[in-house]
Parts: C-alpha cells; sequence; structure tokens
C-alpha cells in the first residue's frame, strides 16, 4: 500500500518547523529567567519569584498541549495540507502571545493568547471531516 500526499503537505511540514521555533523559543525564555530569577535545576518552580513561575508554567502549557496539537496537525494536513498550516501556524502565534501575556507577571494576561485554540479547533475539526470523508460516511 503506497502512501502519497500533496505536495502542498510540504506546507504542513514548515507550520511543524514553527512548532519547533516556539517551542524552542519558550524553552530559552525558562532557562533565561532561571538565571534572571535565580533558580537551580532540578527546581521546577520558585517559592521566592512568581514571575519565574508564569515564565516555566507558559512552557509546560505547550508542552501539554504539544503532543495532540501535533497529531491533528499531521492528520488534518494530510487531507487538507494548506488550511492545516495556516490552523498550525495560528496556533503557534498564540502560543507566543499567550507567553508574553504571562511573562507580565499577571497571569491573567495570557488570555490575550487564547485565539491560539481558533488553531486547535480548526485542526481537530478537519481532522474528524477528514475521518468521516475516509470512511465514505459523506
Amino acid at each position: 500500500m503506497a502512501f502519497q500526499v500533496a505536495p502542498e503537505f510540504g506546507y504542513v511540514v514548515f507550520s511543524l518547523v514553527a512548532t519547533f521555533v516556539t517551542y524552542t523559543y519558550l524553552g530559552v525564555n525558562v532557562g533565561r529567567a532561571r538565571k534572571k530569577y535565580d533558580v537551580k535545576y532540578p527546581t521546577m518552580y520558585s517559592d521566592k519569584d512568581q514571575v519565574f513561575n508564569c515564565y516555566q508554567r507558559a512552557h509546560q502549557n505547550m508542552l501539554e498541549q504539544l503532543p495532540l496539537f501535533l497529531v491533528f496537525l499531521l492528520v488534518a494536513g494530510v487531507q487538507f495540507p494548506v488550511p492545516s498550516a495556516i490552523a498550525g501556524l495560528v496556533w503557534n502565534a498564540g502560543r507566543i502571545v499567550y507567553a508574553h501575556g504571562y511573562y507580565t507577571g499577571d497571569p491573567a494576561k495570557r488570555n490575550k493568547g487564547a485565539f491560539s485554540y481558533l488553531g486547535f479547533f480548526a485542526l481537530l475539526g478537519m481532522s474528524i471531516y477528514g475521518a468521516v470523508r475516509q470512511l465514505n460516511w459523506v
């Protein structure tokens, strides 16, 4: 059985690369915050500085969402490569805005990045619709 994807699947790959860049960027920011707020490894959270904890939580939240995001990006991307790639970029942009809102030390400001869910739910919807089409239910 051969498996082929459209040439436009390359856009999905670029969206995956953007995800790596976002993930790395947030991780580097946590490393910088460790130095700034003097939080030594392996300590996960500071009992002295809540701002560091905001950096850590922003990155941790991305890690919590990453596995399902990647699955839906790849599954949806097989049948809908361009819209999936766009949804992936929206998710990544939302993750960055979310993190920078969190970095202020006011966790409520992280909600400005909630638009990342538009990308996530678009991928979920495309994945479901793709499954329905694959099963010839429509």
